[in-house]
């Protein structure tokens, strides 16, 4: 079956399966190459299945060798056995036990997706659908079971871990041991794991609410035991307050996470035992960002959090897989929240949904948070299931209000524990915990598209009346040309010209509690004593994920940036005022002239910088950070000229760096941190703001800002203000740069996650010479494609973060990520098609770049052999 024709499944389709696995017993004996896997299922028909039906188990390049129903071998006509299929024709009809044992190479398994080898460490990754590249099974949510698994290998691999708890050990004859797990709660095969190595730990025990003791160990490579002990503290941190903001108490004796340096993806949450990325676990301050610290905290919590919503409760099947993820990137997120800023982490997860998920939205891979058909499923792990499925839950909070979520999280608990459940079982519990009616709300998972919000109002001075009017629409997406109206809570306020916060008074008391419900296609409400000319701030907090069109003037919008007692507003309005100019730059160079920047903006921002940069620098650093490239290309929609685009944020960057030269060099100075590096809040905003302020320097005068960051550079005693100096450093040519450059590769030549960053700083340098940079590169030493962190570092870092060389006019950057894509592809389809995702705005470019994006994308389509992962990600893109 060639690939672009594979089946669509199909949300309507779903059925039950026909048999049941009670209990699996795993015996595996691990071998580089020929590692021998016998499963032994206890099986039943199920009730609701076909009864009399054959069993089919899928399998993924299985080698298979035997197969035993009831302890008897199994004649040769009884079953079908290929690498991708074992079928078993007549069942027995009452509970019976099929042991199959099948070999696996996993030294040769570059997909990583099954059992593989990461620096020779044995380790799992199973889902979407990798388990049955370890063994033949029903491989999908549904089907529960309890587990036990032994594990055996030679002494040199001496660390044998399993999902559960340890069961029993021993050793065994010609240099052998074993180990053996037991996990008591049934869990969906895509939660299998094990992990085979030699390697070094942190622990400690963490006692839970009721009083029990939990070992919670990290394990890394060796010599890198130190720099596990933040990801340690993550973790306990992460129980801790699961037990106080959601009541869910660890269930089992141990926890268990492993770090490897090859993982298609983030990390993740198998049951007891988490297999994680390295990046997000390993961590000292001569190595890893600020941001690096935060995000080891963001995942290790996220991962953890799955124990409840993902693991005791799983989703049905993977059409509900914002269930888990969604869910549980709100409650990482509200973690991030308690332990760091909210305001500045509500900042950061909107301009993450904005930059990855609105242009999904908008583009040829549009898709529900529900989808409701796919080829790949591994192409569904998307911005729009995680963060806007996410936002979906924000919104079902602000809608039935705190008391009554946690009673409906409480009651989703108890009632779906030990199920494979639903998105309708999910907001059920909702409507019976508030008593609302959420039929309308349920809407975001079956609709994809961003509503656009316009908001016009009108004050009446004599009356002292204000009229505001809200409206909204979607525009037609894939398989979806008709829209209807969505459940939009709209947190609002009104702030007077004078600067205070007005009371929002109406006669059918419409905002209680500050929040104005659009349902419909349009809603007027009218404010009544409203005794100045009000400015309307309107969806504050971004309570639902909608763009927002306003009827403002910029002096409008700078009132709000001023006395906005909504943080996420305030920096919001600072947002639109310089978009606006930005936008307006673009049409201006489009037209033969240049760019003016009002100075009501650069007083504005130095007014501000006075008032709050040394109090709230986190929140300062927010406010400084202009729109991206890609924000001013999403505000114009189509004919998109990255080019125009740079070249207009570059001046305006310029001029503002100019006007407040004195500002932010005074501010750079009071920014510097004579104390011990910490990665706290504290001092990561100031840290954030300091190189904030000397990028805006270094715009305005880039000589200055030069020399200021090759001191810092020289003198940075941790990465965060060593690659913030560094970064600086490379959006100026010349020999200084490029001394930079070297220099940080010598220090660090020989720790791949550093080495990481200066890949992906390279690749992302918006000048005509980095696409042959980028080239030269993929001969370097260091750089390996069969890595996928350094293939994301040095191609996803110039196909997706430097939108100038990878749309640039002549096509050669799309053309050479698609050579990377095909290349890729046959050995790790999964990282090819992420990649291919960087084409999904390809459509709203200017006809030039427009055409040689599609002939780019034409010629992966027309590839043979092409991967079902690349190729349903091009053909959805080209349709």
């Amino acid at each position: 079956m060639r690939a672009d024709n594979a089946p669509v499944i199909r949300l309507e389709d779903y059925q039950p399966t026909d048999y049941l696995i009670d209990t699996v017993s795993l015996a595996i004996g691990l071998h580089p190459t020929e590692t021998r896997v016998t499963a032994t299922l206890a099986l039943r028909p199920n009730p609701a299945g076909h009864a009399g039906a054959s069993l089919a188990l899928d399998g993924d390049e299985l080698v298979f060798v035997s197969a035993a129903l009831d302890g008897s071998p199994l004649a040769a006509d009884a079953y079908t056995a290929s690498p991708e299929k074992f079928v078993l024709h007549r069942p027995p009809q009452q509970p019976f036990t099929l042991t199959i044992e099948t070999c696996v190479n996993p030294t040769a398994n570059t997909k990583l997706m099954g059992l593989y080898r990461s620096n020779g460490t044995y380790c799992t990754q199973c889902e979407a659908d990798g388990f049955r590249r370890i063994t033949y099974f029903l491989d999908r949510p549904d089907v529960l079971s309890v587990y036990t698994t032994r594990i055996e290998a030679d002494t040199d691999t001496p660390l044998l871990l399993g999902n559960g708890n340890p069961a029993e050990a021993g050793a065994l004859a010609e240099g052998r041991h074993f180990a053996v797990w037991h996990d008591p709660f049934p869990k969906p095969s895509y939660l299998f794991a094990i992990v085979g190595g030699d390697l070094d730990h942190v622990e400690d025990v963490f006692t839970t609410a009721s009083g029990r003791k939990v070992k919670v160990a990290v394990y890394v490579e060796r010599g890198k035991r130190e720099r596990a002990r933040y990801a340690l503290d993550a973790l306990q941190r992460a129980m801790r307050w699961d037990e106080e903001v959601f009541g869910r108490e660890y269930d089992l004796d141990v926890f268990n996470i492993v770090a490897v340096s090859a993982f298609n993806m983030g990390a993740m949450e198998n049951k007891g035992l988490n297999i994680f990325n390295d990046k997000y676990v390993l961590a000292s301050a001569d190595t890893a960002t600020d941001s690096d610290y935060a995000n080891i905290e963001a995942v290790i919590a996220h991962e953890y959090f799955h124990n409840w919503t993902g693991n005791r409760i799983t989703c049905r099947d993977w059409f509900q897989l914002c269930l888990k993820e969604g869910l549980t990137v709100f409650r990482d997120q509200e973690f991030s929240s308690d332990a760091r800023s909210r305001p500045v982490k509500r900042i950061a997860d909107v301009r993450v949904l904005r930059s990855a998920q609105f242009p999904e939205d908008a583009g040829p891979l549009a898709h529900p948070v529900r989808p409701r058909a796919y080829k790949e499923i591994n192409n569904f792990y998307t911005a729009t299931v995680y963060e806007k499925g996410a936002e979906l839950i924000r919104v079902l909070k602000t809608l039935v209000g705190g008391q009554h979520f946690r009673r409906g999280m409480d009651l989703y608990f108890e009632r779906h524990d030990g199920t494979a459940a639903t998105i309708e079982e999910f907001i059920a519990c909702f409507a019976e915990a508030s008593g609302r009616d959420l039929s309308a709300f349920s809407q975001w998972y079956e609709q994809a598209g961003t509503p656009r919000l316009s908001a016009r109002g009108r004050y009446d001075a004599g009356a002292k009346t204000y009229t505001l009017t809200l409206a909204q629409t979607t525009l037609p997406t894939p398989d979806q040309p008709e829209k209807r109206p969505m459940v939009i809570p709209v947190a609002l306020g009104l702030i007077g010209e004078s600067g205070r916060e007005l009371p929002l008074t109406t006669a059918d008391g419409a905002t209680d509690g500050g929040v104005l419900v659009l349902d419909g296609a349009e809603r007027t409400v009218i404010f009544t004593d409203v005794v100045e000319r009000p400015v309307p701030s309107l969806l504050r907090g971004f309570s639902a994920p909608a763009i927002l069109d306003l009827d403002l003037t910029d002096d409008d919008l700078l009132v709000l940036f001023a006395h906005d007692t909504d943080a996420f507003n305030q920096w919001q309005a600072a947002q639109t005022v310089a978009t606006r100019i930005i936008v307006r730059a673009v049409d201006a160079l489009h037209a033969g002239g240049t760019v003016q920047v009002p100075v009501g903006l650069a007083q504005a921002l130095g007014h501000f910088l006075d008032a709050r940069a040394l109090r709230d620098p986190a929140f300062a650093a927010q406010v400084l950070s202009l729109p991206g490239e890609a924000d001013i290309a999403r505000e114009i929609g189509e004919n998109i000229d990255p080019e125009a685009i740079f070249t207009a944020r570059k001046a305006v960057r310029e001029t503002l760096g100019q006007a407040l030269a004195g500002k932010l060099a005074h501010l750079y100075g009071e920014l510097a941190i004579d104390a011990p590096y910490s990665p706290d809040a504290a001092q990561a905003g100031k840290r954030a703001l300091r190189n904030g302020v000397l990028g805006l320097l270094t715009a305005g005068d880039a000589a200055r800002g030069e020399a200021l960051a090759r001191a810092q550079f020289d003198a940075a005693t941790n990465m965060t203000d060593r690659l913030g100096a560094l970064s600086v450093l490379s959006l100026v040519a010349g020999e200084a740069r490029e001394a930079a450059l070297q220099a940080f590769y010598d220090r660090y030549r020989d720790d791949p996650l550093v080495l990481d960053k200066w890949f992906a700083l390279q690749a992302s340098i918006p000048e005509a010479g980095t696409l042959e940079r980028v080239k030269r590169l993929l001969s370097h030493p260091a750089f390996s494609l069969s890595n996928p962190n350094r293939t994301r570092a040095l191609i996803g870092s110039f196909a997706m973060a430097n939108l100038t060389q990878f749309a640039r006019a002549d096509g050669a950057g799309f053309a050479f990520v698609a050579d990377v894509i095909l290349q890729l592809d046959p050995a790790n389809p999964q990282v090819a098609s992420r990649l291919s995702t960087a084409f999904r705005t390809w459509k709203t470019l200017e006809p030039g770049r427009r055409a040689h994006a599609e002939a780019a994308l034409r010629r992966i389509a027309a590839a043979t052999p092409l991967s079902q992962d690349v190729a349903d990600i091009v053909t959805r893109s080209l349709a």
